[in-house]
């Protein structure tokens, strides 16, 4: 099976300089190059404080993943306007098959992409793909692929290090742990670890799914939260090998039918929270570092009290000043939106913003806390949100794009953005 299909003008991983060539190209392209910044243009030998002030960025690139099964051709790129809201129009940057997560490299311009299939090269496993990502144009050159240990991968995450992948398989109910070589491909599986169990939903409980991996923000335990069996699996991470080890207690457990899918650590380290896909809710947690473990205090929901329909969660995510919460309900189709009280953690609802799709199963906040940026996968679109950033709430800014059928959107980290000078 070929995933994914390489991209000529795109360089190495480690690549940094852009030749005069390829930025007249990128430019004459109309929108490969870097967006205007709206502001005056500087002179090319200005290169003082104010010439870079004034060159600063407005836009940013971000990533979009999409469910080839569905609609798209994998993985799609687009500029976010930092100070309106505005998206470019998706152009492809690589063809891969369902591109249902994405993670950056900590410090390479690297993407490391979770391809959502039961079978790859013959073998009943789900892949990952390593891209290197040109700078310039933003295109992706495809590295290497390796097998998963299991069948649909559907989240992955790069280690504090840089030196190791970490990818949970939904269907095939463990996880797995990759080293990344010195050029960003990927080795194969140096570590492998199968969940057990049910729980009480016969259809959707009735093996291990793990549905995401995290790690804590000192990049020494890893939690992995499985909706089949209702546990937060905890494990001791050695970023020195990339083993995993069973924590002492190995994981916490939450109500039974509840679903638990994505998990986030609050900005102080302190607090974490998981967003239950099942059962449509929240559960904070204290969080002690030094030990590994953690304390469930408070449960919400994250449907309106007089909501009678089907609905199932899908992203959390802490706003980066620490002070809001927000996760997506699929079927409400929405985003809702919770104040994290600044002295325990807690959360109290704030409401929910209609998502303007269908199916919200993705989204990301922009680096500064001013936009949400969702991917409704049902209706393909993706859509963006003003944060009001003394309330929390949401404000839908008008802009939105089609995308396939978007599964992940993620934006680039700050170090590996294109200056508007190149």
């Amino acid at each position: 099976m070929v995933l994914t299909r390489s991209w000529r003008a795109a360089i190495g991983c480690g690549t940094t300089l852009v030749s005069l060539v390829a930025l007249v190209a990128g430019q004459a392209s109309g929108g490969r190059g870097v967006p205007s910044t709206g502001k005056k243009e500087v002179a090319m030998n200005q290169t003082n404080g104010q010439a870079h002030e004034a060159t600063e960025r407005k836009s940013v690139r971000l990533y979009i993943g999409a469910y080839t099964q569905f609609a798209g051709k994998g993985i799609y790129r687009s500029w976010l306007n930092v100070e309106t809201g505005e998206l470019t129009a998706p152009e492809l940057a690589a063809e891969t098959v369902s591109a249902s997560f994405l993670a950056f490299h900590p410090s390479k311009p690297c993407l490391y992409v979770t391809n959502e299939v039961n079978e790859f090269r013959g073998e009943k496993t789900g892949a990952v793909s390593a891209f290197a990502i040109e700078r310039q144009t933003g295109d992706l050159k495809l590295l290497n692929q390796q097998p998963t240990g299991g069948a649909i991968p559907c989240h992955l995450i790069v280690d504090a290090t840089g030196k190791w992948v970490l990818v949970v398989n939904y269907t095939g109910g463990n996880v797995a742990v990759l080293p990344i070589q010195d050029d960003g491909s990927l080795g194969q599986p140096t570590t492998l670890i199968q969940h057990q169990g049910s729980s009480a939903n016969p259809k959707r409980q009735e093996a291990p799914h793990p549905h995401s991996i995290n790690l804590d923000p000192r990049n020494r335990f890893a939690f992995v939260a499985d909706l089949g069996v209702d546990k937060i699996f905890i494990y001791r991470f050695d970023s020195s090998d990339g083993t995993l080890t069973p924590h002492d207690p190995p994981h916490v457990s939450l109500a039974p039918g509840s679903g638990p899918r994505h998990f986030t650590f609050h900005p102080n380290g302190r607090w974490a929270y998981v967003i239950n896909e099942l059962s449509s809710t929240i559960v904070a947690f204290r969080y002690d570092a030094d030990r590994g473990r953690l304390e469930p205090m408070q449960t919400v929901s994250t449907l309106p009290d007089d909501f009678q329909g089907e609905s199932y969660t899908s992203e959390i995510a802490v706003h980066p000043s620490g002070r809001f919460l927000y996760g997506s309900n699929r079927g409400h189709n929405s985003i809702a939106v919770f104040r994290i009280d600044p002295e325990t953690g807690k959360l109290t609802a704030l409401g929910c913003e209609p998502s303007q799709g269908e199916w919200p199963r993705n989204f990301v906040i922009d680096r500064d806390g001013r936009f949400l940026v969702a991917g409704n996968r049902v209706s393909g679109n993706v859509v963006v949100f003003r944060i009001n950033r003394d309330t929390g709430t949401l404000q839908p800014t008008g802009h939105s794009i089609r995308a396939g059928a978007p599964a992940c959107v993620r934006i680039l980290p700050s170090t590996n953005q294109p200056h508007p000078s190149e």
